[in-house]
């Protein structure tokens, strides 16, 4: 993947156009259907602001939920219209349909500075199916298409892949910024560079742990995929949480690791309970007793990896080290946050639950690079090719209408 490929909205031509941009607004609602986090929507607002700014037509359009094809009331967007509103301070015009006669009509009245929001797009199974009359729909209400939704890049749908075919496609400045850090990672990151990983299963990392096995210093494991590891050496972790389906894959990689000169840590000791309500103790991997399970990295593992990452130029970190959620199993993964978050350190951290520690502990402001998609940071990090990044790549191709540039792009 040529990075320097990426064109950004930058690159044209906007003012008096009609800009379709691909947002992730998939974010969570309460029981009125309000929004409860709007991390996904200030994310966004550097190139919406930049759009109105420029004298473009803002339409919006996201996913929110798992509808599969169907209206579901609870995941209208009407919520998100309303955070989007008091967030930009000025009115967002929410269309009950994202294709169709009435939506066409909504925007054909649109003034330049104004913004439409159109309707869950996943009501419309074509979405998920990237088909090719519902992309060639959703572009016909856009002279202009941009994605800044990197946490849908990894899926090729009409609205993250297909419209790119039929429209000049260029990265809003939220897709540009994940793209460059990522992209930094995989070619030639400041060194020592470490990857800190935690989470539930070693399978849900293979990718990530083969791709960048010749290019870290260093992994930090905890969780249950640091338990994986330490059975493969031998130890006897009770009831703790192992991905038995892959210890070969374990013994495999630790072997990897040694031939190349890449260092794994482990924990040297646990934070281990008895139950829901039991005791909690701190012990050696090899002291877990009968029925405990190891819910923690202890304190002295927590110091180490912290001394590790200070010393460290660039970090990733995706997967919390213990069951977070806890206050009790919370710690090791506080301590190491904090030391990811010290001056001098490019620290660029992906996942839902890590960047939900970060916050939860106060340092979420502090790391270089918070990404905004678990998934897609996961698969670009795998050497994967990401659809929804790839259709901004291929130029403007013969169906697209106007020219990638400052000169024109034609107006509907």
């Amino acid at each position: 993947m040529e990075l320097s490929k990426l064109k950004t909205v930058e690159s044209v031509d906007v003012s008096g156009k009609k800009v379709l941009v691909r947002v992730d607004f998939n974010v969570p609602l309460d029981e009125e259907g309000n929004v409860s986090d709007d991390t996904r929507l200030v994310a966004a607002l550097p190139t919406i602001n930049y759009l109105l700014e420029k004298g473009a037509k803002v339409i919006l359009m996201s996913h929110l939920g798992r509808p599969k094809g169907k209206v579901v009331e609870k995941l209208r967007m009407d919520g998100v219209a309303r955070r989007l509103e008091e967030l930009l301070g000025k009115k967002v015009k929410k269309l009950n349909d994202c294709v169709g006669p009435a939506v066409e009509a909504a925007v054909a009245q649109m003034l330049p500075g104004e913004v439409v929001l159109l309707e869950n797009l996943r009501f419309h199974p074509e979405e998920e199916a990237n088909d090719r009359q519902f992309a060639r729909a959703l572009a016909s209400l856009g002279d202009i298409y941009v994605n800044d939704a990197f946490g849908t890049a990894h899926r090729a749908h009409a609205s993250t892949a297909g419209v790119a075919e039929f429209l000049p496609a260029v990265a809003g400045f939220l897709m540009e910024k994940e793209v460059k850090a990522l992209g930094q990672l995989l070619v030639n990151p400041p060194r020592p560079f470490t990857v800190v990983l935690g989470g539930a299963k070693v399978k849900d990392k293979i990718g990530v742990l083969e791709n960048l096995l010749n290019k870290v210093d260093r992994f930090l494991f905890g969780g249950g995929i640091a338990n994986t590891f330490l059975r493969v050496q031998g130890y006897d972790l009770g009831d703790s949480l192992i991905d038995e389906e892959h210890l070969s894959f374990a013994a495999e990689f630790l072997k990897k690791a040694q031939k190349s000169g890449v260092g794994v840590e482990l924990p040297e000791d646990l934070v281990v309970t008895s139950g829901d309500n039991g005791e909690v103790k701190v012990v050696a991997p090899g002291e877990v007793p009968g029925g405990w399970k190891a819910l923690d990295i202890g304190p002295r593992t927590a110091e180490r990896y912290a001394e590790l990452v200070r010393s460290s130029k660039t970090v990733f970190w995706n997967g919390p080290l213990g069951v977070f959620e806890k206050e009790e199993f919370r710690r090791g993964s506080e301590i190491v946050a904090k030391a990811i978050a010290s001056p001098g350190v490019t620290s660029i951290v992906g996942g839902g639950d890590t960047l939900a520690l970060l916050e939860k502990v106060g340092v979420a402001g502090k790391v270089t690079h918070a990404s905004t998609g678990g998934g897609a940071s996961l698969e670009f990090l795998e050497g994967k090719q990401l659809p929804g990044v790839e259709a901004l790549m291929k130029g403007t191709g013969e169906e697209k209408s106007g020219v990638l540039g400052k000169e024109t792009v034609g107006s509907r």
